[in-house]
């Protein structure tokens, strides 16, 4: 036992508090009744001319997804709006729930959850795999070039301009070698679907990109609510993720080590969004979860504070920015970090995942490059498209975008969440103005994409199934090698006519259904404050 966790033992910690309350009012709260004619049927479902996951345009099933509508159909009146709020209590157990603050309604809400999957055929699968193993071994050869010889940038691919005003480039990485040359341990990559069924990544997050954690946990919700839906389709697991996980940290472990590394999971503490996703992972890996203030450096490596002594820490799973890292290197006011952490990093004694540094390709105009980015290092056509994007620093570029604003969806280069972005068809005329003025002011930090029809799927919205967008973020660990989660978190925008599918804006998420080869194949059973808060939103 840490202890920082030593010192709470007796009084409960303010996470563990909300999650009791949380159980004990799940406890209490009966299951609805359900109405003899509330029958949860397709037969009035619309496509409404987008594309959808489960349906052609004809509102016929598509093949890969006829099992499970057969199945739904055939449930006796009331039994789907039973099992949704079978998963409601069963979430609020698990105290999956998220704040908002300035609600009417309360702070403290379930993280909204639909039961209705998306599935995801194996030859489509297929190929989304394929082509995120491709974009992240570029992308991880490019920072590793970035912060060495930046040939890319001598070869005039990219301005070094772009690199040096980016604002997750760290110049305190130069030179680094983190073990097997691997920079971005766990990525998340956002992928959308258009219209027209093509499937493109719209953003790549090689930080500390959240949300793992809710895939677990609702495959585990639907298998104890609704275990017989999966019965026979082959669902490819996703139960082993902790394990996989644990194994590539072991992986990029610094030699010396030995046969057992000591590994944690660095949290900023009770009062970031995540810290439900922090104390999960830890749980699931069965390593220590711990705050800045657990570690220490001396004799040239990290240890840990515990109550038997010090106990030497080889491997941080490090979920707070670069900024807070080490106050020494970065900020100096950070009371979330390590003072000494990046000189025993330097000196290959501990490995950080993911490697400070890796946020120069987080940045959305560095994003617009990644295609010539994968032609350079690997010599390939990328494999799945970006979305076309318009570069406000180039001024033919911003010539356009700013005649079209009421078409475009305008991004700040940075921000993450769904935050301060402007969604032209839906923006009024003064917000649209008001972007105008950021991007004159500001031109590298804005970047421009047409409006796509994102793809819907159908979602239990009252006594009816409604269309609704989504995106979806698988997950990629790299370590000895690529591993690829199969399906990811699918976030569906709830608000009607919503393109913006984040919780902090609205939205919620749906299990992720990948099918293996052969369908007949079953499924494995599924086994200080204020510097928390001002972390970048973990989305």
């Amino acid at each position: 036992m840490t202890v920082a966790a030593f010192q709470v033992e007796g009084a409960k910690s303010t996470v563990s508090r909300l999650r009791e309350a949380a159980r004990a009012r799940s406890d209490k709260v009966p299951i609805e009744p359900t109405r003899v004619d509330a029958a949860m049927k397709f037969a009035n479902y619309q496509t409404e001319g987008f594309f959808d996951e489960l349906f052609t345009e004809g509102n016929v099933p598509r093949e890969h997804a006829r099992a499970l509508f057969e199945r739904i159909d055939a449930l006796p009146d009331g039994e789907l709006r039973r099992k949704l709020q079978m998963a409601e209590r069963a979430l609020m157990r698990l105290g999956i729930t998220f704040n908002v603050y300035g609600a009417d309604e309360g702070s403290e809400r379930i993280f909204p959850f639909d039961i209705i999957p998306r599935i995801i055929a194996a030859d489509e699968w297929d190929r989304v795999e394929r082509g995120l193993r491709q974009r992240i071994r570029a992308l991880n050869l490019f920072i590793d070039d970035i912060y060495h010889a930046q040939r890319i940038v001598a070869d005039r691919v990219i301005p070094r301009e772009l690199i040096e005003s980016a604002s997750g480039y760290r110049p305190q990485c130069q030179d680094l070698d983190p073990p097997r040359s691997v920079w971005c341990h766990i990525t998340g990559v956002d992928l959308v679907r258009d219209g027209s069924g093509e499937i493109y990544v719209l953003e790549d997050n090689l930080r500390c990109p959240s949300g793992v954690s809710y895939v677990l946990e609702n495959r585990s919700v639907m298998k104890e609510t609704f275990p017989q839906v999966f019965d026979g389709l082959g669902v490819r697991p996703v139960y082993d993720y902790g394990s996989r996980l644990l194994s590539m940290l072991e992986d990029v472990a610094p030699r010396g080590g030995g046969a057992n590394p000591g590994i944690v999971v660095l949290t900023p503490g009770v009062y970031n969004s995540a810290y439900f996703e922090h104390s999960f992972l830890a749980r699931q890996m069965g390593v220590e979860l711990v705050e800045g203030r657990d570690l220490v450096v001396f004799d040239g490596y990290v240890w840990m504070r515990t109550t038997q002594g010090f106990e030497r820490v080889d491997v941080i799973y490090r979920r707070i920015d670069d900024d807070f890292l080490d106050p020494k290197v970065f900020r100096p006011d950070s009371m979330l970090g390590v003072p000494g952490l990046m000189e025993v990093y330097k000196a290959g004694r501990v490995t950080l995942a993911n490697a400070p540094g890796t946020g120069v390709a987080d940045d959305k105009v560095i994003y617009a490059y990644v295609p010539e980015i994968i032609r350079y290092y690997l010599g390939e056509d990328p494999i799945i498209p970006n979305v076309p994007t318009y570069l406000c620093w180039r001024e033919k570029d911003r010539s356009h975008v700013l005649e079209n604003l009421d078409k475009l969806v305008v991004k700040p280069a940075n921000e993450s969440g769904g935050y301060g972005l402007m969604v032209g068809p839906h923006a009024t005329p003064e917000v649209r103005e008001e972007f105008r003025g950021r991007i004159l002011a500001n031109p590298r930090n804005y970047i421009a994409q047409p409006t796509l029809d994102l793809s819907r799927v159908p979602t239990m919205i009252g006594e009816e199934f409604e269309g609704r967008h989504v995106d979806l973020r698988p997950y990629v660990l790299f370590g000895r090698q690529i591993y690829v989660l199969p399906g990811g978190l699918t976030r569906v925008a709830l608000r009607k006519g919503s393109l913006v599918v984040n919780s902090s804006q609205g939205g919620g998420s749906k299990d992720t259904w990948v099918l293996g080869p052969n369908g007949a194949r079953g499924n494995p059973p599924a086994q200080t404050q204020t510097q928390s808060q001002e972390q970048s939103p973990e989305c």
